[in-house]
């Protein structure tokens, strides 16, 4: 089976005889490691169920700035493709602006192409995507159309849709305190039964989780989550893995969370900007 990103003009493409090595990105990279303190200055540590309610503790955050990373390793090369941008929780929608790595289709040499994006509920906009797409027009696209319900095929895990991952998270288990952009957070990993995520998430999320069952190795989805002292989502990484002959091809998506509160306007594009023709995607 091979897998290619075409939803970022081919950006990432792997197939089953590319040997992928995951990059697993660890919490002591990002912070320190500090003593556990159950009731530390700035909140008290979250539980175990506050991982399972991530998603419900964003929508009244209300709205947030985002950070994204997603990895692989192709054939000794690392490909990464990074996004900025916020989201409105209340909405369930947001922007970022996707980079591309060097040398993917459309780029000028040394350019990283960026990739606009606006995340509604069930709906992928893209601008800028490339390949015969005019450069005034979206891209639409139904995410439960997609075989990963567009938790990879974007480049980027939103946060809403990481977070409602986490509504099937089992084997909880708590890896202490640490400091993630100046504020304790709470480090808790384990894996994610995406069936049964989808079966707890509402109704709108449940189409797209339904879609991802598919398209990846297995049910369970390992995962890092770090959650502040008002049990919101700071910081989640979920390391996929796509079924293939060769023994399946790993991906590390990290979402970053920060700057709750911010002002967050996100508006869609009209139905005459978008793009009318055929695309590909796997």
């Amino acid at each position: 089976m091979a897998v290619r990103w075409h939803g970022l003009g081919g950006a990432f493409a792997a197939s089953a005889l590319v040997s992928v090595t995951l990059l697993t990105a660890t919490g002591c990279s990002e912070g320190r490691v500090v003593a556990d303190d159950p009731v530390p200055p700035g909140g008290s540590r979250p539980g175990a169920s506050a991982v399972r309610h991530a998603a419900d503790t964003l929508y009244r955050a209300g709205t947030s700035k985002v950070r994204t990373s997603m990895e692989m390793d192709s054939g000794g090369t690392r490909v990464t493709v990074e996004g900025t941008g916020g989201f409105d929780y209340a909405r369930r929608s947001g922007r970022l602006v996707v980079s591309l790595p060097q040398g993917a289709s459309g780029a000028r040499p040394g350019e990283r192409r960026p990739v606009t994006e606006l995340i509604a509920p069930g709906a992928l906009y893209m601008k800028n995507r490339g390949e015969g797409v005019p450069a005034d027009k979206w891209v639409r696209v139904g995410t439960a159309t997609l075989p990963d319900g567009n938790l990879v095929t974007g480049g980027a895990t939103d946060p809403v849709s990481a977070a409602e991952l986490l509504r099937g998270a089992r084997k909880i288990r708590y890896e202490g305190r640490q400091e993630l952009d100046g504020v304790p957070v709470w480090h808790y990993s384990g894996s994610v039964d995406i069936e049964a995520a989808a079966v707890a998430a509402p109704a709108y999320a449940r189409r797209q989780l339904k879609a991802a069952e598919k398209g990846f190795s297995g049910h369970e989805v390992p995962f890092d989550a770090y959650l502040d002292g008002q049990a919101r989502l700071r910081k989640v990484q979920h390391r996929f893995t796509f079924a293939s002959a060769g023994g399946g091809i790993d991906v590390a998506s990290t979402t970053r969370l920060h700057g709750f509160g911010a002002s967050v306007r996100v508006v869609m594009p009209p139905p005459r900007d978008i793009y009318a023709g055929k695309i590909a995607f796997p």
